[in-house]
């Protein structure tokens, strides 16, 4: 019995390791903002606490499997002998996972939120105060938005891109004319509700500059299954630096 221990410590182990290794991998998508950073940092500690766990139970249920397999159809079917769950071993896995299912709501639940979200009271992550507002619709199956108080309005048909300034805060306020989709952009990790007669928002700050022909994550997705076209809901993204943002802006308002 005490062989089957070691072995199965070992392949938690090795399974422990792989699995942390993964965790900091940066396989995540381009970081294009503040709010992108605060995000991955969160999924890797999740990742970082999650992994031994999982690993732990599938060390348990594949050792077992290779190793105590019959090989063989039962006999009878008659269960095996009655596992009652008392000792140290069930009250101390319940301890961790427990402490760790406390932890995690608390750091980064409680507090990831609240770096997040500015207005607790608002909708959605919150609204900051922002030099660019932007007004999004969404309807079957595109985008509206709006720059506001500039007169200019980008769609599929007009500029065909959504622009937006390196180091600015944006605010995007999200509606719907229609049904629910989902107002997402990868490389910013956010993603708010567009709900039909209700305003939900999110604000972000573009650290990089980036376009969706150099990253696809640069790009408005919807995220909410809306209808039969609802994979034609994208709409690239460019982030400019302030002084072609202002060009570009200038150029679609004479051209109105």
């Amino acid at each position: 019995m005490r062989r089957h221990v070691y072995n199965f410590l070992t392949v938690w182990a090795v399974l422990a390791i792989a699995g942390e290794a993964f965790a900091v991998l940066n396989f995540y998508p381009v970081v294009g903002a503040h709010e992108a950073k605060e995000s991955d940092d969160i999924f890797r500690l999740l990742m970082l606490l999650g992994m031994p766990v999982f690993a732990f139970v599938v060390a348990g249920v594949g050792y077992s499997f290779f190793m105590f397999n019959a090989g063989k159809p039962a006999e009878n079917n008659e269960g095996g002998p009655t596992m009652r769950g008392t000792g140290l071993a069930p009250k101390l896995w319940l301890a961790i996972t427990g402490s760790l299912a406390i932890i995690v709501m608390i750091h980064p639940g409680l507090t990831g939120l609240a770096n997040l979200q500015a207005d607790p009271d608002g909708y959605g992550w919150g609204e900051k105060e922002s030099e660019r507002i932007i007004n999004v619709t969404a309807f079957r199956y595109g985008w509206q938005m709006e720059y506001e108080g500039t007169g200019v309005e980008v769609n599929q048909a007009t500029a065909g891109e959504l622009v937006i300034p390196v180091g600015e805060t944006v605010t995007f306020r999200v509606n719907s004319v229609d049904v629910i989709h989902s107002f997402w952009i990868p490389a910013f990790r956010l993603k708010i509700d567009a709900l039909p007669g209700r305003t939900t928002f999110f604000s972000v700050e573009p650290t990089i500059t980036g376009s969706f022909d150099d990253d696809d994550a640069f790009r408005v997705q919807c995220a909410e299954l809306c209808g039969v076209d609802h994979s034609l809901m994208m709409f690239p993204i460019r982030v400019v630096e302030p002084s072609e943002f202002e060009s570009w802006l200038a150029n679609l308002q004479e051209g109105n």
